[in-house]
């Protein structure tokens, strides 16, 4: 009895399909779902997610939002994902150092701005770790 997973972010369906297992990890630390787990709806925190399907496991990066397990089926409301496969870590080392660049450069950002930026960090730093994991 397969789990079916969805990970959505604003931008997109970002992971669609049926699964054996997935990994998330949430604010309380990582949780593991398996076919007949019991309902659960938990914050999702920036890092790893593992998805197993036929004994292959596939990463991904997500950062924050919620996960919703209802009977079989897997929700994750993301506010980034991305596919191990889709990570350009070029184009996110680039991006963390305008991050951090910015950060170290600013002395009034507003709140809402340095919290922005600080989220662009961990963001970024999860999709090396990601990207660079299996190196």
């Amino acid at each position: 009895m397969p789990l079916t997973l969805e990970i959505v972010t604003p931008d997109a369906r970002v992971f669609s399909d049926t699964i054996d297992t997935v990994v998330i990890p949430t604010v309380e630390g990582e949780v593991g779902i398996l076919p007949g787990h019991i309902p659960l709806l938990t914050q999702v925190e920036d890092g790893e997610l593992r998805v197993t399907k036929g004994g292959v496991t596939q990463l991904l990066a997500v950062s924050g939002g919620f996960a919703e397990v209802e009977g079989d089926r897997v929700s994750v409301l993301a506010e980034h994902a991305i596919s191990e496969d889709k990570i350009d870590e070029k184009a996110v080392e680039d991006a963390l150092r305008r991050a951090q660049e910015q950060l170290t450069a600013a002395k009034d950002l507003d709140p809402q701005q340095y919290e922005r930026l600080q989220g662009l960090v961990r963001y970024s730093g999860v999709q090396l770790a990601v990207k660079r994991r299996k190196r």
